[in-house]
């Protein structure tokens, strides 16, 4: 991949929490890259890590008891990992912005939504209010809310809960971000309601020239939207590569299971895959690779030492080498 259009890259990232009986892995030496005007997706089972990964974005990881225990967060040829609060200030809801999956509790109750909208542009612009209320009236246009000059006084409990959704959005892009990071922002929401805030979401990426990196356990959303998908189970990035790859070509057990536990029509009337077995505590991994426990594939090696990462095809990459042609532990 060329630098020229690279926007962030995370490398070998490690985050960690630690009590007094043990360290939990939540983050565990994962790496994935996000280009200028890309949608990247992030899937995985609740408890993998996922959000813990957004947050360390962000510099939101409550230090103690997170800890950045190793690697790199680089935006725009920035590193992130080291700045003091006010440099990420200016960064955070200026460049890089987030959509959170609970609307109702990540939006105060006791502020209006033009309130809430207004605040990042306070903090990062110096306007009037004037021009800070027709700033939030737009953006309350831009996102699909009706007749946006009245409900700019509402609050979030007299807003339906894809109306707090899209305040979210409208929240997240108040600044004109580069990165939009949504973390299962449709997950509360009916599938109708689902479908809408999805196109809303292409149409203001496309609008605006940014790029979305997008949460989530459910890959029939990933196979609407994905460039690039990564797959993470226990902490670890398992499988990568672009929407073909993952939904044509799976490598990986994990993922491989993952997409033959959706329902289609063709599987109408039959049951459903599962995934024997349960995610491993992120304190109390197994040796070796952490998906063995429940995996098909399993061979003795894969109980004792952990798999790096093998390549498949040009940009497609899987932590599972028991069906690549190279015999080394690829690397």
């Amino acid at each position: 991949m060329s630098n020229n259009n690279l926007l962030l890259s995370v490398d070998n990232l490690k985050v960690y929490f630690r009590s007094e009986d043990a360290v939990a892995r939540a983050v565990d030496g994962v790496s994935y890259e996000i280009r200028q005007e890309e949608t990247v997706c992030l899937v995985g089972e609740s408890g993998c890590g996922k959000t813990v990964l957004a947050l360390s974005i962000l510099g939101l990881i409550p230090q103690p008891p997170g800890e950045i225990a190793g690697g790199s967060i680089v935006f725009n040829g920035q590193e992130l990992l080291g700045l003091d609060d006010e440099d990420m200030r200016k960064i955070r809801g200026n460049q890089i912005a987030m959509v959170f999956q609970e609307p109702l509790t990540s939006l105060n109750p006791v502020f209006t939504i033009g309130d809430q909208i207004g605040e990042a542009i306070k903090i990062h612009e110096h306007i009037d209010d004037a021009e800070v209320r027709e700033r939030c009236i737009r953006l309350l246009s831009d996102v699909g809310i009706q007749s946006p000059e009245e409900r700019i006084n509402t609050y979030p409990h007299q807003l339906s809960g894809g109306q707090r959704q899209r305040v979210m959005i409208a929240m997240a892009l108040a600044c004109d971000p580069e990165l939009v990071i949504a973390d299962e922002p449709t997950t509360a929401l009916d599938v109708t309601v689902q479908a809408q805030i999805l196109k809303l979401l292409r149409s203001i990426q496309i609008k605006r020239s940014m790029s979305i990196l997008y949460i989530t356990h459910d890959l029939g959303v990933v196979a609407n939207i994905a460039d690039r998908i990564y797959v993470m189970y226990a902490g670890i990035i398992v499988e990568q590569g672009n929407r073909s790859h993952i939904f044509r070509q799976a490598q990986h057990p994990y993922t491989q299971a993952l997409l033959a536990s959706l329902p289609t029509r063709s599987k109408r009337g039959k049951r459903l895959h599962s995934i024997p077995g349960t995610v491993p505590s992120p304190a109390y991994k197994p040796q070796g690779c952490p998906f063995h426990p429940r995996c098909r594939r399993v061979i003795q090696r894969c109980r004792e030492e952990y798999p790096g990462m093998c390549v498949y095809d040009d940009g497609h990459l899987a932590r599972c080498p028991v069906l690549h042609e190279d015999d080394n532990w690829c690397r």
